[in-house]
């Protein structure tokens, strides 16, 4: 993350990314070619990253783990889906607000064998739904995870203005 941001300037750019980022719609097809997406991204730069969508009932509609991966990073995936679900937020931003207010994950009642305190879960948010589900990443550092998946779906949405934190 860039040092000189402060702390109110990154959760703005965290929150402005999720009010961007945000589908008229998305069905299991949806998923299907946002993961094949991520994938072909993660294999052009040699990236040994997990990449996992889910609906918000748990079901899984997209998983690819990429080689370099082991199954600590299944659990993380599963750890960061659980944080969105909870939060509706992404997992960087709750981190962010958790540096930030001196709370802990024992103050907000989140197990850490149950839930992530780190970036790499994104909230797949439809317009006048709100959010169906997660897209999370595990493998890079948590901060390169979720700008991983900002850059995915910025090129999957079409949308070329979104700002970042941290281009890898």
């Amino acid at each position: 993350m860039d040092k000189e941001k402060t702390a109110e300037e990154v959760l703005n750019v965290l929150k402005m990314q999720e009010e961007i980022l945000q589908f008229t719609h998305f069905t299991n097809d949806d998923a299907w070619e946002l993961g094949k997406l991520m994938v072909s991204e993660a294999k052009k730069r040699e990236l040994p990253v997990g990449i996992m969508i889910k609906r918000s009932n748990g079901m899984p509609v997209f998983m690819q783990m990429m080689d370099g991966t082991t199954p600590d990073n299944i659990e993380w995936l599963n750890r960061k889906f659980n944080t969105v679900m909870r939060t509706e937020v992404s997992t960087l931003e709750f981190y962010m607000y958790l540096q930030n207010t001196g709370n802990t994950m024992d103050t907000k009642f989140m197990d850490e064998r149950i839930y992530a305190n780190s970036g790499g879960g994104f909230p797949l948010r439809v317009e006048d739904a709100g959010v169906i589900g997660a897209v999370c990443v595990s493998g890079l550092n948590h901060v390169q995870d979720h700008d991983f998946i900002v850059r995915c779906l910025s090129r999957y949405l079409h949308m070329d203005e979104v700002p970042r934190l941290n281009k890898i």
